[in-house]
Formats: C-alpha cells, structure tokens, sequence
C-alpha cells in the first residue's frame, strides 16, 4: 500500500488504486496525509474542502467521506500495513507508517542526500527523490485554501531539489546535464530567477557562454515585462561572474557542498571573508590569529553540534524560512527535554554561510537552579568576543547592550540565546544590524516577544515513532536496535517521544549491554516507576519537569496536580475547575499558565492535554488526593451530560436520579441549542468512557453507569457506531450496584443499538428482561420505553400481533405517568406497525394523535415520520389527493431539517403513486446526499 501527494492524490494497492470517488473526499484524504499521525480538527478540513461559505451539513458531508474511506482502507486490508483512520473527539487522525507516504519518502531521500560524502551519491538520492513526483502535487483534489498552500509549499520543495541535483551534477563536472536539467524547469517556470540563474552558470561552466548570456538577457525582459521588475542579485551575480569570466565554484566542490546547499545558495561573486561586498568581518582582538590574507577569523562561541540528532526536517525548515528577513528573531519553544536546543544548534551549524561574521551563543539558565547570569556578564561576553578590549567594555547594562547593538549594526551575525526566561532579558541582548539573526529557545512561548519584535515562534513538539527510534539506533548502535524493532518501538512511544526521555533510556541500556530492549520496555510500562527509570546520573525527566514547576505560581501548581489524576486525555475549564475545586474562570488562568510554560498543550479552543510523561510528574506532585479529585471530574462530567441530554432532548425523560453523595460543580456548562449539546457529546465520547472505566475500576460504579447512560441522545442518533462495549460496562457496574433500575435503563438501550447493528436476536433476548426489572425497580415510564424497543425487535422477528400487544401496554403506561413525550415516542411505532399490520385506519388514529401531544418545533425528524404515515394511510383508504399532500409535507419537512432518510422514504411512497417530475428530481437529489454522506 502507497499513499500519493506528489501527483494525483492516491492510494496505490497490489491491486491498483482505490476508487477514491469525488475530488472533496480526496481533499480529505490529502488534509489527513499531510497532518499524518496528528488530529486534524473538523474546521480545518471543511476549510480545506470548501473554498467559500461551507454548507450547514458541511460536519454530516465530512463525516460520510470519512466512512467511506475508512471502509475502502478496510477493503484494502489497510489494518496489516499499520494503517488506521481514527476519531479522536471533535478531529480525525490517519494513523499511517512514513514509509508509506511518498512526500516523507521525499524528505527522507533529500536528508540522506545532504548527508552523503560524495556529489555522485547525492545525485542518486536527489534523483530517486524526485522520480516520486508524478505530476503537480495534490492532483485531483478540489484545493480549498490550506490545501493550496500545501501544494506550493510541495512545488518549492521540488524545485529547490531541481536545483540541488543541478548543482551536484556541477560537483561531479556534468555541466552538459545539469544544464538539461535546468532548461527543462525554466521553461515550467520562467519567472523563477534561482532557476535561470543555476542555468546560466551551467551552460557558462558547460562552454557554452553565449547562449547563457541569451539567458539573462530573455529573463530580464520577462521579469520586466510581465512583473516590472530588475532582475534580483542572484541573476546579477551569475550575470556578473560570466562577464568576467571567471568559473565559479571549481568542479571539486565539496561534497557536502554539492549535497546540501545552504538556505541562500546561489552564485556568489567573490569567496573568501570579504566576499559579503566589503563589509568587515568580525573576529577576536587584533593578533589573536587571521586568515592568510590578514583577516580575522569570524566569532565563533557556538558549543558542539549535537550527537546522534534526528528527524526534524520540518522544524529545521520553518526555521530557515524564519531567518529570512530583516532582522528576525526566530523563537523555538517547547516543553523541557523536547530538544529545542539540540535543534538550535542543528540549524546554526549546517548554515554557516549565513553569517559571514560569525555566531554568539548564551545560555541564559531560565530554568535553572544555578540562576540566571547577570545580563552585564553575557554582554561583556559578546563585547569581548567581537574584539572590545576588557577596559571598554561598560560597566551598566544599558550602556553595554547600546555598545553591541552599535557593534552589530554592519555585521551579519547569528546570536543564539538559549533557555531564556522572559521577554525582557531577550530584549537586552538582540542585536542592531539588519542582517543579523536571533534564536531564542524558552520554555515559556514568551507573547511579549512576538508582540514586540515580532518574534517568529517555531513551536517544537515530540518526536515521531520513527525518528525516536533512529535516536536510540544514533547512541545504542543499529544492529542492537534493528534486532529488537518492535520493542525499540514501543520504547519510543513509552518516552512519549521526548528527546530526552529517549536520551536516559539509551544511556540505561548503553552501560548495560545485556539487558535487552524488551526487558526495559517491561519496565517502563509501568507507570508508578516509569519516571524513576528515565532518570539517571544529573539528567532526567522529573528534574527537567521540575524546573519549569518551580517557576509556576502556587494556583498554577496545584491545577497540574490534580490535572494528573483526570482519567481523560483532554481538558476544558468546566473539568479543570471540578478538579481543582475551584471555578472555570480560575481554572482557565491556571491552564493559560501552564501552556505558556509547555505543561499542557491547547489542542483547539479550550480544549487541553497533557503529555504522557508531564501527567505522571503531576500525578506524583499530590497523590493522596487522587480520589478526590475523581470523584470531582466524575459529578463533573455527569452534572455536564445531564445538561446536554436535557437540551439535545428536551422532552426526553431523565434517565436516574443522582448520587447520593453526588457533590455538584460549582459551574456547570450551558448549551444554546441541540446542536451545540450534540457537539459536546460527540466531542467528549472518548474521554467520557475513559472516564466511566475509571469509575468502574475504583468501585464507583453508581457514577460509571449514570456517565454512560447520559449519553443516549448520541446513541439513539448514531445507534451503529460501535456504543455496544461501552454500555456492557455499564451493564456490568449496574449489576455490581445490585441496581434494577439501572440494569432495566441499561438494557433497553443496549437492545435498541444492537438491533439497530442487525444482530436483532441478541436485542430481543436482552430486550424480553427489561420490562420485568423496571417494573420491580417501580419505574414505569422506563418499562415503557423498554416495551417500546422490545416491540420494535418483535415486529422485525415477525411476532406482529405480540409487537402490537407490547406497544399498547406502552402507551398506556405513558399516558397514566402523563409523560407527552413517551406517548407520542409509542404512538409513532404502534402507527407504523399498524400500517405493517395493513390496518389503515388504526395508523391514521395513532398518528395524528401523537402530532396532536407534539407542540409545533416537536423534532422535525419525527414530524416527518410521522406525517409519512398519515399520507401512507390515506392512500391504503383510496384518499390519494390527500395521501399525496401528507407525503410531500412530510418530505418538506425532512429536506429542510437535513434529514434526508426521511425525505427519500416520503418521496418513495409518492413515486408509487405519482409520476411528478419534481418528485422524482428531489427524490434523487435526496438519494445523492444520502450517498455523499456514506
């Protein structure tokens, strides 16, 4: 299996592509792709899917792709290549191996190509890189604007190889190819000045000196015809160099030169210190050691390169994008031991070249128990280093920082300032010159920053499986680690790819040679040991996580304490504040503190989560309120379900009463509308089962069933998604209370959704005892609603008469507890049996008088339903003229509702008696959205 983005959007099969469909759900299929391995929330994919307004069933069009394409990945036997498309609440994630996508087969052929030794091994990788590319990326997707965005950013990634392979083609001598290489491109693209600036130097290197100079002189009427523009100095240069005469680069580049060019690659007009067009360089004091023409070295403070680095092509990449500019200031910001300063670092060494002048790097210890440096001291630093003599150097802060930035003002110069703490120490220490770079690494994201120097973050996140595993291959050897694949893999995904949990777990296993992968994954599955083992010598996770606790105000730590016993994996303020014991509004500050220090992350609007290794350090912070603080989130969650059940269905009868130890929140969520209630529960379900587990496991089982239960106005709407698990936990905690009201709510839902799974003789055998168990638990409104469904199932298995008898016991037990909403809930199925029944008359009298109890906004599905049945019934009595009217009413009815099932049924039993063009257009028009939707 082989998902394609360089070309048309696809997926290849042993035996051929899939019949992917419509361009939307390849859109879909390409917004996933491109977010591999990460949720990708229902707003952004409709704004990839739609380039204006999307329609209001925009989340109902989206989710039937998804199935769909979740249904051709099954029939692909997806699940053996490690494939699977998730729902993760409110987004979708495609879990898929990179090995099986071509555009990270991509990166992956182009880092390894900057890595080989030789030109003649890079042009083999840069090669069989672009052999992937089958056509313009993103083909036959409808490109709303993210996926746009995508595609150029895929398109400038390819050209850039184009030149890349050119230049390598140069290394080896092969002008006469690279020039091929070229000409072809330019004519794709004859208003990009790199391109025709690498082709000009080739057919100059290649001999053929006249036909380059055509080039430029073609080039710059094109710029100035079509962009009124002068050609750029990447074009004057060549333009320059070939005047002169003079080759160039010589054929024996070196290698690495040839394989990997910097940000800035492109003709230069002079080599050596002074070739950045006389602008002095900066070095040491005078006789500390110059070049051989006189000049001093260039300031070079810059620690090591980091050993055994991986992955972060991406992040390396938007960093190089970042530097671009005047005077940027790059912000790399992530959690402790993600590895900001090993990406720093990284970046600063492979782009030597972009500062002519040198690289001044500081560590700012913002997180530090030795503290922080007095600014006066990195400043002195700086000075020295750009060659101020010590007795120059000022002694106050504001007169240093006045000295460097007038120092800096000519000079192109990167500044590293790592660990930084705050806005304010950063801002002391940047730079004064327009080609200066600063990269700043913090814990903190540092706002002020951005909002005063416009700061570019670079947010960094955890590795992939895959680049966690190469890291422990880069310190344990790789014959150690490909003998033991799948458990280097799940210790990976243990250290919840943090770079430096990684980096404990290598040293553990390094001095211990014959202990195996496997063994330590044992270890660390366990959670109350986990953070022990990934601690060793002065380096370890706590003591990093600890570092940034201790800068945190007293609410903020308390928050994360008690975030660590949440049994979910998200958060919102409403939980946060049930936790804590506090209020949403405290909650919601306490959680903005602690993403700005990276301890939780915001995933969408007031949505958070922790990650694995920060939730175990919180946990460890206040263990002995553990159960406290789940029987807080546990009320929470019921207090919030009980809520939305009552505003997704506000006839609906509740379905218990409370705990009696039940301690309500001191705020619990509101819901404007139906739809708004059914969003929550569909975006909670995950957590809100994660959460009912954790109830069954700590023996409150009077809160797991309630959780679960609450959710029924999800499990009515979406019956065949997979609720059966869920309500045989709950079934299981109902009878471990010894509860038969639960067990009789429990079945009857149960039944109805396994019915609704077509496994009809299962229900009817759970359905028969529920009647009995709500009548001993003295619930009538719950027997009836249990005979409803229990009907229901009859009817299917073909026992009509008993079906009939079961639903007008219902309905008499409704209208005895003067419930409206279950009467007309049973009067709607005992009109439909009765018309199965082919008793007409009895139909039309059930029918109408369920819409006689409904008021006016009463659901309009049901509406419809019902007026469907009115019209089904007069047409069997021989009244088609009204039969006719009660059917297009009804169908009315459901289009304007969205419910299209409804309106295709309606329509149906018009088209038996009626020819009507209009009915048989909208009739199919109805078929064709059902369809989308599937």
């Amino acid at each position: 299996m082989e998902f394609r983005l360089l070309g048309t959007v696809s997926v290849e099969t042993l035996t051929g592509p899939l019949p992917l469909g419509p361009a939307k759900r390849r859109s879909l299929l390409a917004a996933l792709l491109l977010s591999a391995n990460t949720p990708v929330s229902v707003g952004r994919l409709t704004e990839c899917l739609w380039d204006d307004e999307p329609p209001s069933q925009a989340r109902g069009v989206i989710q039937g792709h998804v199935s769909r394409l979740r249904a051709l990945l099954a029939g692909a036997d997806a699940e053996a290549y490690g494939v699977e498309l998730a729902t993760l609440g409110d987004a979708y994630v495609l879990r898929v191996p990179e090995t099986l996508l071509d555009s990270q087969r991509f990166e992956e052929l182009l880092m390894l190509a900057r890595e080989q030794r030789g030109p003649a091994d890079a042009v083999l990788m840069l090669k069989e890189a672009l052999s992937l590319w089958q056509g313009p990326a993103l083909s036959g997707a409808f490109a709303g604007p993210p996926l746009r965005v995508a595609a150029h950013s895929l398109e400038e990634s390819r050209l850039a190889t184009v030149e890349q392979l050119s230049r390598a083609y140069g290394a080896l001598g092969e002008h006469h190819r690279a020039a091929a290489l070229l000409t072809a491109e330019t004519a794709a693209h004859p208003l990009r000045e790199s391109l025709a600036a690498e082709l000009m130097l080739a057919l100059f290197r290649a001999g053929r000196q006249s036909e380059a100079l055509d080039r430029f002189h073609r080039t710059r009427r094109l710029l100035a015809d079509e962009l009124g523009i002068d050609p750029g100095h990447e074009l004057a240069d060549a333009y320059a160099l070939i005047l002169r005469g003079a080759p160039g680069p010589p054929t024996g580049t070196a290698p690495s030169e040839a394989a990997g060019p910097s940000p800035t690659a492109g003709p230069s007009p002079a080599a050596g210190p002074a070739g950045d067009g006389g602008r002095p360089s900066a070095g040491g004091p005078p006789g500390a050691g110059g070049s051989p023409v006189g000049e001093p070295h260039p300031v070079d403070l810059l620690p090591r390169a980091p050993r055994g680095f991986h992955g972060r092509a991406a992040e390396l990449a938007a960093l190089s994008r970042s530097a671009a500019g005047e005077a940027p200031v790059c912000l790399v910001t992530g959690p402790a031991g993600v590895g900001k300063t090993a990406l720093a670092l990284q970046w600063a060494h492979r782009n030597p070249a972009l500062f002519p002048d040198g690289r001044l790097f500081a560590d700012l210890r913002g997180f530090s128990t030795a503290g922080e440096p007095a600014l006066i001291d990195v400043l002195r630093e700086f000075l020295l280093a750009l060659g101020v003599s010590p007795r120059r150097v000022p002694e106050s802060v504001p007169a240093a920082a006045a000295l460097f930035r007038s120092l800096t003002a000519r000079r192109g110069l990167l500044v590293v300032l790592d660990n930084a703490r705050d806005s304010a120490t950063v801002r002391t220490l940047l730079p004064g010159g327009a080609d200066c770079v600063t990269l700043v690494t913090s814990r903190h994201r540092l706002e002020g920053l951005i909002a005063s120097d416009a700061a570019r973050p670079v947010p960094l996140d955890t590795l992939e499986t895959d680049d966690g595993t190469a890291l422990l291959a880069g310190v344990l050897g790789e014959e150690r680690v490909l003998a033991e694949p799948v458990a280097a893999r799940r210790l990976s995904e243990l250290c919840g790819g943090l770079p430096l949990a990684l980096r404990v777990t290598a040293a553990r296993l390094a001095g211990r040679p014959r202990w195996t992968l496997a063994a330590l994954a044992g270890e660390l599955a366990d959670e109350r040991g986990r953070l022990a083992y990934l601690d060793v010598d002065d380096t370890g996770v706590a003591a990093a996580i600890g570092l940034t606790v201790q800068q945190l105000p007293p609410e903020a730590v308390h928050q994360l304490a008690r975030l660590g016993h949440h049994p979910g994996g998200h958060y919102a303020p409403y939980a946060a504040a049930a936790l804590a014991g506090t209020d949403p509004v405290t909650a919601r500050a306490a959680l903005e503190q602690l993403a700005a220090a990276h301890l939780v992350t915001e995933t969408a609007p007031g949505r958070w989560v922790l990650h694995d290794l920060v939730r175990l350090y919180a946990r460890s912070l206040d263990p002995a309120s553990a159960r406290e603080a789940l029987i807080g989130v546990l009320d929470h969650c019921i207090a919030t379900a009980l809520a939305a059940a009552d505003t997704a269905e506000p006839g609906g009868e509740p379905c218990f009463v409370l705990p009696e130890d039940y301690r309500r929140p001191s705020a619990v969520q509101d819901f404007a509308d139906r739809a708004e209630a059914m969003r929550w529960l569909a975006t909670e379900r995950e957590d809100l089962a994660l959460t009912a587990l954790a109830a069954r496991e700590a023996g409150l089982d009077d809160r797991a069933w309630r959780i679960i239960l609450l959710q029924w106005p999800q499990m009515v709407w979406r019956a065949r998604d997979s609720w059966s698990p869920l309500l045989e936990l709950a079934l299981e905690s109902a009878r471990a209370e010894k509860d038969a009201y639960a067990e009789s709510r429990v079945l009857t839902l149960l039944g109805w959704v396994l019915a609704e799974e077509g496994r009809t003789a299962e229900a009817a055998a759970l359905l028969e005892r529920s009647p009995a168990l709500a009548r001993e638990a003295d619930d009538p409104l719950g027997e009836a609603t249990a005979l409803i469904n229990l009907a229901v199932v009859q009817a299917e298995l073909g026992e009509l008469p008993t079906a009939l008898e079961n639903c007008a016991r219902a309905v008499g037990l409704a209208r005895r507890e003067g419930d409206r909403h279950t009467e007309m809930l049973t009067l709607q199925h005992l009109a439909r049996m009765h018309l199965t029944a082919h008793r007409p008359e009895e139909a039309l009298s059930c029918a109408r008088a369920a819409l006689d109890l409904g008021p006016e906004h009463e659901e309009a599905a049901r509406r419809s339903l019902l007026l469907a049945v009115c019209g089904e019934a007069r047409l069997a009595l021989g009244d088609e003229e009204d039969g006719v009217r009660l059917l297009d009413r009804a169908a009315q009815e459901a289009e304007r509702a969205g419910y299209d099932e409804g309106a295709v049924r309606a329509l149906e039993a018009l088209l038996r008696v009626s020819a009507r063009a209009e009915f048989r257009r909208r009739h199919d028009e109805a078929l064709r959205r059902l369809a989308e939707e599937s």
